[in-house]
């Protein structure tokens, strides 16, 4: 049996572009004393390669690199990637500091640097990521607002007094505001089974919230699209 080791598995992913060796090598230790789980690549070639086995939390890219432009590179990647890119970067030029940002990076750092400069950015941009993917307490539309905590939701304030199943389907048709969702969509993601047939007790429910929404003067309102399933949209 392979005995998987849970610490390294789950370390923090870098993809580090840099075209010295030397340096290279000592941002990567650096790196890895700090926890990081390290990539590195010599060229845009070997960045893009590296791209395409593994996903990276941060990439740290040089922007003079031998077979192009790291400006380049990160707006090519950035549409494809949700990495923090931190341009690492000897040019000093004000004009190249915002191309750097207005190609998709998110900061960058001047050459010559302390390591523990290196680690204290790339920690900074850790925090940020783990920042951005903690679940949202609250969805507000319109004046309808969504407490994932309490599990109620409140039309200016005042609560709709939701039953469990309402405000699952609620969140679910509210997450999804003025798309489509089916009636085997709606049922089984909030009764966690197949439909199997129940489509009279998903229409009451439906039926219901859509009255709580309009009695309480809701913006929104849930509409059934013929033949397709049901609608979070503007209130007529």
């Amino acid at each position: 049996m392979r005995i998987v080791n849970c610490e390294l598995q789950n370390r923090e992913v870098i993809l580090l572009v840099e075209d010295n060796v030397k340096l290279g090598d000592a941002y990567s230790r650096s790196l890895e004393l700090s926890g990081y789980e390290v990539h590195t690549a010599l060229t845009i070639a070997g960045a893009r390669a590296a791209l395409s086995r593994i996903t990276p939390d941060v990439i740290l890219l040089d922007v003079m690199l031998p077979d192009g432009d790291g400006f380049d590179f990160c707006e090519e990647i950035r549409s494809n990637t949700q990495a923090h890119i931190l341009f690492l970067t000897a040019k000093t030029e004000q004009e190249d500091m915002i191309r750097g940002l207005m190609t998709g990076g998110d900061d960058y750092l001047m050459k010559p640097f302390h390591p523990e400069a290196l680690i204290a950015k790339v920690a900074s941009a850790m925090r940020r990521r783990t920042m951005d993917k903690t679940p949202a307490k609250t969805l507000s539309i319109g004046n309808l607002t969504l407490d994932f905590l309490a599990v109620q939701a409140f039309v200016d304030g005042v609560s709709l007094l939701l039953t469990t199943k309402q405000f699952a389907l609620l969140r679910l048709l509210a997450e999804n505001e003025n798309k489509t969702l089916t009636m085997e969509i709606l049922y089984e993601e909030a009764w966690k089974e197949p439909m199997a047939g129940y489509h009279q007790t998903l229409r009451r429910h439906i039926s219901e919230l859509r009255n709580k929404l309009t009695e309480n003067g809701c913006s929104h309102t849930v509409s059934n699209i013929y033949g397709k399933g049901y609608r979070f949209e503007r209130a007529q």
